[in-house]
């Protein structure tokens, strides 16, 4: 009897010591797993990261070059608007003249 009940003590210390190393490799798959997911997170963050900066200098740039397309046409157009014609220009010059060597 005497017999038994030392072999369900050894074998019930063994189950502990299997339990025990069974939850000690658990913890330590869910470490590992929680080390994963937070390195595939930050991959991800500093990739996006990288993808917004692409947008955003791609976006300055594209307004750079509408901004100077833009100020190519006004300056064009100012130009035109503005523009004085030959009789004109001889007018102002004549008058200018005048003023600055008055008689």
């Amino acid at each position: 009897m005497r017999d038994v009940i030392e072999r369900i003590v050894a074998t019930e210390a063994e189950a502990k010591r299997a339990i025990e190393e069974a939850r000690a490799e658990a913890d330590g798959i869910l470490a590992e797993a929680r080390k994963k997911a937070q390195d595939i997170t930050a991959r991800a963050h500093q990739e996006a990261a990288a993808e917004a900066d692409r947008i955003v200098a791609s976006t300055v740039e594209e307004a750079e070059k509408e901004k100077v397309e833009r100020l190519v046409l006004a300056a064009a157009k100012l130009e035109k608007n503005v523009g004085i014609d030959e009789a004109a220009r001889k007018r102002i010059v004549e008058g200018i003249v005048r003023c600055i060597c008055k008689p």
